[in-house]
């Protein structure tokens, strides 16, 4: 799993974090200004109005605590409405990158690296999840952001679900260890992809655009590394194990 400790997506992140914290001020003092304006039947005065602010200011300098719950439940709201802006283009695979049940009534949508190592471990975990869920569809989003590698993996990878050989050759290349040029060409040709094919893979340009907008996409799911997992109205971060992606899936069903 990859942080992303860069400056710029640190200082992003707390100016949302600040904007945020700054609306639930103003919004709360709006809220509790219009309720009372209702029940009053009129406009709220200016003296009012700042009578209010300042009770409403006062209130949550004693419980301070529900600034983080507020916040979380903000940024809950978005994600789920980006979630399903989105939801088109996250379950669409490219062509034969998923598992599962064609149909399934709950889909995971994982964006991996194949040189990452918490992606390697969380494998063991969708598999163990689709071979005991039979209405469980797995979609894999190539994203390549570790190394050069990465990228050359990805677009094998794609040549691999064009081919029919997607799941094949994604065990294949875990199975082989570290991500090198060489085993990613030894992994193609194991499930039938000849070191030619899987060369000119390497160097056309014809994967770039699912390439980038797998980017683009976890980029509107503020997706920290990999793995990221979004799973109905949750996107999950991180090598979260068996049990938490099977909760997940079971909220998505409102169960």
């Amino acid at each position: 799993m990859t942080d992303s400790n860069r400056p710029g997506f640190r200082a992003a992140l707390s100016n949302r974090t600040m904007q945020m914290t700054l609306g639930i001020f103003a919004f709360a003092a709006a809220a509790t200004g219009t309720a009372l304006a209702m029940q009053a039947g009129g406009s709220v005065s200016t003296g009012d109005k700042a009578a209010i602010e300042q009770i409403v200011r006062d209130y949550i300098l004693e419980h301070p605590e529900i600034i983080p719950q507020a916040i979380e439940k903000l940024q809950s709201r978005r994600m789920e409405s980006i979630i399903e802006a989105s939801r088109g283009a996250l379950e669409t695979p490219y062509a034969g990158a998923w598992e599962g049940a064609a149909k399934g009534d709950v889909t995971i949508v994982e964006f991996f690296d194949y040189a990452c190592g918490y992606c390697r471990a969380s494998l063991p975990d969708l598999t163990k999840l689709v071979s005991q869920d039979g209405n469980l569809k797995i979609v894999y989003r190539e994203l390549p952001i570790l190394s050069e590698e990465s990228s050359v993996a990805a677009k094998v990878s794609l040549l691999a679900a064009e081919r029919g050989q997607y799941m094949p050759f994604h065990r294949a290349l875990y199975d082989a260890g570290r991500v090198t040029r060489d085993t990613i060409i030894a992994s193609a040709a194991k499930v039938g992809i000849g070191k030619a094919d899987a060369e000119a893979a390497i160097a056309s340009k014809k994967y770039d655009a699912e390439i980038a907008s797998n980017i683009a996409l976890a980029q509107k799911l503020q997706a920290s590394g990999t793995p990221t997992f979004v799973i109905g109205k949750q996107v999950l971060n991180g090598a979260v194990g068996h049990e938490a992606l099977k909760e997940a899936v079971a909220a998505a069903r409102g169960k």
